[in-house]
């Protein structure tokens, strides 16, 4: 082997070489990763909705108590009703056993079917399931600025051909979130969890 090519060998094992010791003593992390992630749910924002009792509601209402919200519909026949039923029953159960940490929570029903769901209807509706519970509903571009800011999906589901115009249901996500006093996201309840698992989980997250 001639000298030159001799010498480009050697340099190249060489530089293989203190690669593999720069991997192996700095994780092969690259300058890239001092920008990471604060691995906060990129959940809530900005809206503007009105309440069952035709009053304004924006964001800036969730701040300085804990806030559950749930996104459904009142002509839901199943899940939606029996959500409310466990965040009702939650709630009850807090106020049984911490009242001061009851006093922090509030709660929101938010309609993925402005449609049919007016303040009236809604007005109806929530006191079933919880007193502190308040219906929110608005106009199609205000309901769908809300489903985007906590990243609901959403969608009308086509009813039969020979079914009236007025009867349909809506396919959407199943989740309760629990937002903090500054209006950030904390923690969700997927469906199936009890209102025993849900009291508990409460109560860690306001102490």
């Amino acid at each position: 082997m001639k000298r030159p090519i001799l010498l480009a060998v050697i340099a190249l094992l060489a530089a293989a070489a203190l690669l593999m010791l720069w991997q192996l003593t700095s994780g092969g992390q690259s300058t890239r990763t001092s920008v990471t992630s604060s691995g906060t749910a990129l959940i809530g924002g900005p809206f503007r909705l009105t309440d069952h009792h035709g009053q304004q509601v924006t964001e800036a209402d969730l701040k300085g108590k804990f806030t559950l919200i749930y996104f459904g519909y009142s002509f839901c026949p199943d899940i939606c009703p029996t959500e409310l039923q466990i965040m009702g029953a939650a709630l009850d159960q807090i106020q049984q056993k911490a009242p001061e940490k009851f006093r922090k929570l509030q709660a929101f029903f938010i309609t993925v079917d402005p449609e049919r769901d007016t303040p009236a209807v809604l007005a109806d509706y929530v006191p079933h399931f919880h007193p502190r519970l308040v219906g929110l509903t608005g106009t199609d571009e205000e309901i769908a600025a809300a489903a985007k800011a906590y990243r609901i999906y959403y969608a009308k589901v086509d009813p039969e051909s020979d079914t009236p115009g007025d009867f349909y249901f809506m396919d959407h996500a199943n989740l309760i979130y629990l937002m903090g006093p500054d209006g950030a996201f904390l923690t969700h309840f997927s469906y199936g969890v009890d209102a025993d698992e849900m009291t508990r989980r409460l109560i860690a997250e306001i102490d």
